[in-house]
């Protein structure tokens, strides 16, 4: 069966910025009320459209881009059959405090970034 994009990102080196340049284009509501000030970006309409995230880069290793994420049952099981494909692990899998979630990020074979979120029992 195949693991669904649930989540996109957009990293930024100005996120008041780009959030400004999202909300006008396309018309979303963006909310960076949260201990961690990642502005949570609601794109639905209706049922079309996944949700995602606008974050302020931290240093120079994080590049300007888009990342999705697909959806997994076991994240670090995922990321290792990543690395056995060809892909290179970017960031082990980790539990986002208060969020629910366990996430990780790969470089696909052509050094895309890509993600995986992997929801805890009883969230998501």
């Amino acid at each position: 069966m195949p693991q669904p994009v649930v989540h996109f990102e957009i990293s930024a080196k100005d996120r008041a910025k780009i959030t400004d340049f999202y909300s006008q284009l396309f018309g979303w509501q963006v909310n960076a009320d949260n201990p961690m000030n990642y502005g949570l970006a609601s794109t639905k309409d209706g049922e079309l459209g996944i949700d995602g995230g606008i974050y302020q880069q931290q240093d120079e290793n994080d590049t300007p881009g888009v990342r999705v994420y697909a959806q997994v049952d076991d994240a670090a099981a995922y990321l290792a059959k990543a690395q056995e494909l060809g892909g290179t692990p970017v960031q082990e899998a980790m539990e986002i405090p208060g969020m629910g979630i366990i996430i990780g990020m790969f470089l696909d074979p052509e050094g895309n970034r890509f993600g995986v979120i992997q929801p805890l029992h009883g969230h998501g």
